[in-house]
């Protein structure tokens, strides 16, 4: 009797602890993450055949298109001229002397375009090669990426932080990138849902609570403004186009990143 207790105590045992460890497992930190995104300031630089493609749809619309004012007006000045030198229409001089011509404003409008230089596609911070300004790659799209600690180790991530109580993960998104890089970055948040996962196991020495932190990213546009270097402490961070992005950051975090950015 006394060992059939001792092996059903000895299984309740091994349930409970089981139960326990299971419960462990299936807990984990939700942390909310936020891809914050400079949009291109310009179009891309069209390749060879780009611009033969662009040269030959110019040209198909011109030829298809319809005269301008301005074509309709240098026409009637032509045939006034004509008429006048045929004697077939009279010339009023103080009109004539007033009058501006379809070639005055073409001839004033070929001095004004000699003046015109378009605007260089590269920026001193393109040259100086600063990172955090986001007055540079300005065909590319920039991804705002800051350093955190995260266990013993820092590391370079979006910005993210742990959930609280009482949150919204999308309020999470918002308190963490106003906690992490101030007021003065304006954003535009595309929406409620989160855009991208990504998740990963604590090291077995801090598995003391939660078994590892699952991250929902939200998606967010630059509207104006920068994170804010003068907030304490500063926290280190970098504006950076697709491909550097993707060799900067940790191997499986960048996959689970790639599967989001455009």
């Amino acid at each position: 009797m006394l060992r059939r207790l001792t092996q059903i105590s000895a299984r309740q045992l091994v349930r409970a602890q089981s139960s326990s460890a299971q419960s462990a497992n299936d807990k984990w930190d939700l942390y909310a993450g936020v891809l914050v995104e400079r949009l291109p300031v310009v179009t891309k630089t069209l390749n060879p055949l780009e611009r033969q493609f662009q040269d030959m749809l110019s040209q198909v619309e011109y030829e298809n298109s319809l005269k301008s004012d301005f074509e309709l007006k240098h026409e009637r000045d032509m045939l006034q001229t004509e008429l006048i030198k045929q004697g077939k229409a009279q010339v009023d001089l103080d009109d004539s002397v007033a009058k501006q011509t379809a070639q005055d404003l073409k001839d004033a409008y070929t001095e004004e375009l000699k003046k015109f230089q378009f605007a260089p596609r590269t920026t001193p911070d393109d040259a100086a090669n600063v990172t955090t300004s986001t007055d540079r790659c300005l065909e590319d799209t920039l991804y705002l990426v800051v350093k955190q600690k995260l266990g013993q180790q820092e590391h370079l991530v979006l910005p993210q932080g742990l959930r609280q109580e009482g949150e919204s993960m999308r309020q999470t998104a918002e308190r963490v990138l106003r906690e992490k890089c101030g007021t003065d970055l304006q954003v535009l948040f595309y929406g409620n849902a989160p855009v991208g996962f990504h998740k990963y196991k604590y090291p077995s020495k801090q598995r003391t609570e939660c078994f590892g932190a699952k991250i929902f990213f939200y998606r967010a546009s630059l509207r104006a403004g920068n994170v804010d270097e003068k907030q304490t402490p500063p926290i280190p961070y970098e504006w950076l186009p697709k491909d550097v992005l993707q060799a900067k950051l940790n191997t499986a975090y960048a996959e689970s990143i790639n599967k989001f950015l455009i």
